[in-house]
């Protein structure tokens, strides 16, 4: 026994009915298979546009801060310079040798020792003191401390032992001996992580 599945068979409004079904079922399909896919990857590629889009508003206010960001960084180059001579990074006998006989004769006072002792580390700098001899006038050694005080490099001077002199003269009435401790800065090693990363 065959089953006729002929459209004849149906009224006309069956046939449209069954036209009208299977035309749904065909946009259904197509809109399933082709348009979700589409909007789905329209919706992904829209917010990797906002993604990208964020960022280039990012890139521009860093640009736009660029040239505040240089003068901030000149601005710290130079303070650091005028520090690293308040606090140097290297030990120059020499110079700070240069630099206390001036102080000492723009005060009237003579020299008579100096003599670098050990330096002493700290974390982030060490201490190197100087024991001095000098000779003069309580007055001229005042003036000498007063000068060490207002020294564009730190300088503290401590264990200060004056004894008055057994034949003094108008000139030079008094021995101080005193330390004087200055402090250089210690460079920072990077890191072997820092150093990679460079």
């Amino acid at each position: 026994m065959a089953i006729d599945l002929s459209l004849n068979k149906l009224p006309w409004y069956g046939q449209v009915l069954l036209f009208a079904i299977l035309g749904l079922a065909g946009v259904g399909v197509f809109y399933y298979f082709y348009v979700m896919p589409f909007h789905t990857e329209m919706a992904g590629r829209e917010q990797k546009l906002a993604a990208l889009r964020a960022d280039i508003n990012k890139g521009m206010t860093t640009a736009t801060k660029l040239a505040e960001f240089r003068a901030q960084v000149t601005d710290l180059q130079t303070r650091l310079d005028g520090l690293k001579a308040v606090l140097p990074e290297e030990k120059d006998v020499a110079d700070l040798l240069r630099r206390i006989q001036t102080l000492a004769t723009q005060s009237n006072l003579s020299i008579k020792g100096f003599k670098p002792m050990a330096t002493a580390t700290k974390q982030l700098h060490a201490e190197w003191p100087i024991a001095l001899q000098l000779d003069g006038t309580y007055h001229n050694l005042g003036m000498f401390f007063d000068r060490i005080s207002k020294f564009s490099r730190i300088i503290n001077v401590s264990s200060i032992a004056i004894r008055a002199k057994d034949k003094p003269d108008a000139n030079s009435t008094i021995t101080a001996e005193c330390t004087a401790t200055t402090f250089v800065l210690l460079e920072q090693k990077p890191t072997p992580a820092a150093a990679a990363k460079k």
